[in-house]
C-alpha cells in the first residue's frame, strides 16, 4: 500500500519517497503527496525528481491495485528503476484550486437539503446534482455561500470506525459515491457549524480561503435531478 500523506495534510506539497514498483507504465511510491482521482476530484499532477537530477513529469494520479497509488508519467518518459529515491512534488496551484472548489461544494451541499446524485471538480468550477424536483432561486444560494465563506469557518477532520459509519449513514449525502470504507476507519470532513460528512478528498483549512464564487447555470437533468454549477472567481 502507498502511504497517503495528503490525507492528513492537504498542504504538504512535497515529500521524499522510494520508488516501489512500476505497474502498467505507472510509478508506485512507498508514500506520496499526490491525490489520486476519486470522489469527483481529479488526480494531482506534478514532478518526480530523481537523485541524478532527472525529472519525470507526472500528468495524472490514479488508484492502483492493493491500495497502491499510480503516478502516471508523461508520454515517452523514461521509467526509473524500483528501489531508488525520489522527491515527489505536486503542482500546488493546480491542487489548491481543487481544494477550494471541493470545500465550496460541501458548503453548497449544506444549503440544499436533498441527496446528491453526482458531482465533479475542475480548475475553474464544480457542480453537484441533487435528487430534487424543486426549482432553485440562484441569488439566495449565492448570497448564502458568500456568507459562509466570509464567516471563515474552520475545516477539520476526524475519523470514525467502519461500524460507526454504518450506524450513522445519515451523514452520507452522496447517492452515487459510497463512503471511503474498507480500511477499518472513515474520515469525516467537518466544516464547523455548517456541514459534516464522510469524504476522502483534499480541502482548505478555512472557508475564507475559497474566495469569491458565483452560481452558474442551474440545469434540469431529469424529472428528479437538478444540477447546480458554481464558478471560482
Amino acid at each position: 500500500m502507498t502511504e497517503e500523506l495528503f490525507r492528513n495534510d492537504a498542504y504538504l506539497k512535497a515529500t521524499d519517497a522510494t520508488i516501489e514498483s512500476i505497474v502498467d507504465g505507472a510509478i508506485v511510491l512507498n508514500q506520496t503527496v499526490f491525490y489520486p482521482e476519486g470522489g469527483g476530484q481529479p488526480g494531482d499532477r506534478g514532478v518526480l525528481r530523481l537523485h541524478n537530477d532527472e525529472e519525470i513529469a507526472i500528468v495524472d494520479t490514479r488508484h492502483g491495485p492493493n491500495g497502491s497509488i499510480l503516478h502516471l508519467p508523461a508520454e515517452g518518459a523514461a521509467l526509473p528503476q524500483p528501489g531508488i529515491a525520489a522527491r515527489a512534488e505536486i503542482d500546488w496551484d493546480h491542487r489548491y484550486r481543487h481544494m477550494r472548489t471541493h470545500t465550496c461544494l460541501h458548503l453548497l451541499c449544506s444549503l440544499i437539503p436533498f441527496p446528491v446524485t453526482g458531482g465533479s471538480i475542475s480548475q475553474d468550477k464544480g457542480r453537484l446534482d441533487f435528487d430534487m424536483t424543486e426549482t432553485i432561486d440562484k441569488p439566495p444560494i449565492e448570497q448564502a455561500l458568500q456568507r459562509l465563506i466570509a464567516e471563515d469557518h474552520p475545516v477539520a477532520f476526524r475519523w470514525i470506525t467502519d461500524d460507526e459509519m454504518n450506524a450513522n449513514m445519515a451523514l452520507v449525502r452522496t447517492m452515487s459515491v459510497t463512503p471511503p470504507m474498507g480500511t477499518g476507519k472513515v474520515r469525516l470532513v467537518d466544516v464547523e457549524g455548517v456541514d459534516l460528512q464522510p469524504c476522502g478528498g483534499t480541502h482548505v483549512a478555512r472557508t475564507g480561503e475559497i474566495g469569491n464564487v458565483r452560481i452558474g447555470k442551474v440545469e434540469k437533468k431529469g424529472k428528479h435531478n437538478r444540477r447546480i454549477n458554481l464558478h471560482l472567481d
